[in-house]
């Protein structure tokens, strides 16, 4: 999937684009942080590079085959730079976010090279398939619903980042032996299109429960949990919410009410959900993100006094992102201090509008449509990672047999 910069991380690329009703067929490979695995075979190399003034661009590949790499900053030697692995919607030029890594590059001398491993589901199962022999250096956007995947698959050595106090307890909570670094945090919500319920005079719901009604038959569009990143966020949000006994009925109740699946967020964001910019869908309810409203705002043509979508608050489920030293690295020392600098304010307040993201330290400065538009819940749902990771596959298929089947 290819979305403008300003949309990097709301687009989730999946591999399959066949669209499914609540009686599709399922895909069964597992799908967290973006989509499921198709291989964890390395990628090819196609590396970008912009380089501090009078410094020599590297423009050659970091390695034979291995990750997609893009080199930012200089590069004066295989011992003055490391590797970042990271997920596909990373970006790899040309934005405010690079040019804080070129920053690095320039106080430190080390350049990093970003290597694409694909979707992040892709990138931790080729993570785990080479601990103690890595790719690259550090791996940038392991997220909780894989967390504990890249834990026991030893992917990490640990670190404990030199200003990790910065980071509110409830996130460094998740990772109490230092494995990884929380480095931003965002939501996966009920996203509505406010023109449709002022049109039709309908109440916007406000719940879970809400979505079941008769008075929301066949408005709601979700991705489906294995192959979807935001899709799994959702069944994880409705187990939170129904526990073991009640999630089972929730979404019979939801296929009966007209619940729609897709493979993929951008599918079912621009091809179903309503208030999608240019979309000509017919559901005005989306599986999508906290962020969406002041993304839609920022990419309109002429900027709205109002969002034209809005979230229930209510069906968020918190995802937070990882960074973390790769178990094997030859470069150790530069690793340690890239991650203290993707901790740094500099960095840090470069995520929002790049990444549409919030940054996982505190006090950092947030661009004027996140404080306007974009919904922070107070008490988001959340599933324990390792939880997730003992359970997800079990998850994924009870849900097909419950919804697809």
């Amino acid at each position: 999937m290819n979305l403008s910069r300003t949309r990097r991380t709301l687009a989730v690329l999946v591999l399959l684009g066949a669209t499914v009703a609540a009686c599709g067929s399922d895909n069964d490979a597992p799908a967290p942080a973006t989509t499921a695995p198709a291989t964890t075979a390395p990628a090819t190399t196609t590396p970008a590079t912009t380089a501090p003034a009078g410094a020599a661009s590297s423009t050659t590949s970091t390695g034979a085959p291995g990750p997609t790499g893009a080199t930012t900053g200089s590069s004066t030697g295989a011992a003055d730079g490391i590797t970042m692995v990271v997920y596909d919607s990373f970006p790899t030029k040309d934005t405010t976010l690079n040019d804080a890594l070129d920053a690095f590059t320039k106080s430190t001398g080390i350049h990093v090279t970003l290597a694409v491993a694909g979707d992040a589901g892709t990138m931790v199962a080729k993570a785990k398939l080479t601990a103690g022999n890595p790719e690259g250096d550090v791996m940038w956007g392991v997220d909780n619903t894989l967390l504990s995947e890249a834990v026991d698959g030893k992917v990490f050595t640990p670190y404990r980042a030199a200003d990790v106090a910065s980071i509110p307890a409830a996130l460094t909570a998740l990772v109490p032996g230092n494995e990884a670094t929380p480095v931003d945090f965002g939501d996966v919500c009920v996203n509505y299109d406010v023109a449709y319920f002022t049109k039709h005079s309908l109440a916007v719901p406000t719940s879970l429960d809400d979505l079941a009604k008769p008075a929301y038959k066949d408005l709601l569009v979700v991705e489906n949990p294995g192959t979807s990143s935001p899709g799994l966020a959702f069944l994880l949000a409705t187990l939170a919410k129904f526990g073991d006994d009640g999630w089972q009925p929730y979404w019979r109740s939801l296929r009966t009410n007209g619940v729609k699946v897709e493979d993929s967020w951008t599918t079912a964001y621009y091809d179903d959900f309503s208030g999608a910019k240019g979309s000509t869908g017919d559901r005005p309810l989306v599986v999508s993100y906290g962020s969406s409203p002041p993304a839609e705002v920022l990419d309109a043509d002429t900027p709205p006094a109002a969002a034209p979508t809005g979230v229930i608050a209510s069906t968020c489920f918190r995802q937070v992102e990882f960074a973390g030293v790769l178990r094997g690295t030859k470069h150790e020392a530069e690793a340690h201090e890239l991650i203290d600098f993707m901790l740094s304010n500099t960095f840090q307040a470069e995520l929002p509008l790049n990444l549409y993201v919030y940054p996982a330290r505190q006090g950092v400065a947030l661009p004027d449509a996140f404080t306007k538009y974009a919904v922070v819940p107070t008490d988001p749902l959340t599933v324990a990672p390792a939880d997730i990771e003992a359970n997800r596959a079990t998850w994924q298929d009870q849900w097909t047999q419950v919804v697809l089947r």
